[in-house]
């Protein structure tokens, strides 16, 4: 796999850093995870399964797990041997304890200056608000996310998935393979400092356009991608189901409209905005006379863009994951999230299985190198 061989010291918790250290385990990197001794906050949340529970399943699958108690100095010493050992470390700890730790990346590049070390914070290890905790939803209210996500009584409403935490861990791991690959000529490694703050900002780039030209704030309701156009809106279908449009190019816009007999509403879709009005009022009257299945099946013959609402079980026995793979039933009959990458040429092969608590400690601890 296009990894072998790399080795990776995983000092993270709950989603950014394990999403990043996940995806190197399932293309063969060999990832190291240090636990306490009581064990990684994920393995107890819930819902449970046979060994761990489905999050740590998921955040933990192909690693090792090595449990130190880094309050004392064994623990501390064992961990900083296995950092300069490795190729890669990823810590999530606030800035300033992985120093404390001894862990810290001058100390540790002073006796591997190879190493790629990625620190994931909130606001970064050099912010405006040193030592200050926060999780994702903080962080989508701090960066205007939740400013524009707002449901049909205008507050804003919680995004159904922690955006700050996967994209900060994708960036996370786009610098982790950047560092790897200019290794190879330099021979030196290199340090990472991620901020959620800044990764969801930076996913913002389709949204701030007022924002940067006017000192604005856009009129949420009325943009292209959150409520002013009646083909990118949720629908309501006459048993209590919803589906969505979700393609405004003018030749969807013309498909549909031609299709219900008003073909020359069209041309109040060239724009968001309330003038589209007319058009979401045909759509939602047309959508709320039939069910969910009729129009599934209906809009299939039109080259459109649409979708169900799913619920979490539809979506993953829908047939387009199924056929491709995407879910996994690994031999204890679990289910898993096989990589969105794939290869033609070197497949990985995730070990779909987390460790126990501590089950690679003896064998890790017990030699100089992996």
């Amino acid at each position: 796999m296009k990894l072998e061989g790399i080795r990776v010291v995983d000092l993270s918790w709950f989603l950014p850093g394990p999403y990043l250290t996940t995806a190197l385990a399932d293309h063969g990197a060999t990832v190291i995870k240090i636990e306490p001794p009581g064990g990684d906050p994920g393995r107890h949340i819930r819902p449970p399964d046979e060994r761990t529970s489905v999050f740590f399943r998921n955040m933990g699958r192909g690693k090792k797990s090595v449990v130190l108690d880094l309050k004392s100095e064994q623990g501390r010493a064992d961990l900083f041997r296995l950092a300069c050992e490795s190729d890669v470390l990823v810590e999530s700890f606030r800035p300033g304890v992985a120093q404390r730790f001894g862990v810290g990346y001058e100390a540790v590049s002073e006796k591997n200056p190879g190493i790629v070390y990625c620190s994931i914070s909130a606001f970064g290890q050099n912010g405006a608000y040193p030592g200050r905790a926060a999780h994702d939803l903080a962080l989508e209210a701090m960066t205007g996310v939740l400013s524009l996500t707002l449901g049909d009584d205008g507050r804003p409403a919680i995004p159904g998935i922690p955006i700050a935490d996967l994209v900060s861990g994708r960036h996370g791991l786009a610098g982790v393979l950047m560092a790897l690959l200019r290794r190879q000529t330099t021979g030196r490694g290199d340090y990472l400092d991620i901020s959620m703050h800044e990764a969801l900002v930076a996913s913002c780039a389709n949204v701030v356009g007022s924002a940067f030209a006017e000192g604005k704030q856009p009129e949420v309701k009325q943009q292209r991608t959150t409520g002013g156009s009646a083909f990118y809106r949720v629908y309501d279908t006459s048993d209590g189901r919803q589906l969505v449009l979700a393609g405004q190019e003018m030749k969807f816009v013309k498909n549909l409209l031609a299709a219900l007999g008003r073909p020359e509403l069209a041309g109040l879709c060239e724009w968001p905005g309330p003038h589209q009005k007319p058009v979401m009022e045909l759509l939602e009257a047309t959508f709320r006379q039939k069910p969910l299945k009729h129009w599934m099946e209906w809009l299939a013959t039109l080259d459109i863009c649409y979708g169900p609402v799913n619920t979490l079980p539809e979506a993953i026995a829908d047939p387009n994951l199924l056929k491709r793979g995407a879910i996994v039933v690994a031999e204890d009959g679990r289910k898993h999230l096989a990589p969105v990458v794939r290869f033609k040429d070197e497949p990985s092969l995730p070990l779909y299985r987390e460790p126990l608590l501590g089950e690679h400690t003896a064998a890790i601890l017990g030699r100089s190198g992996d």
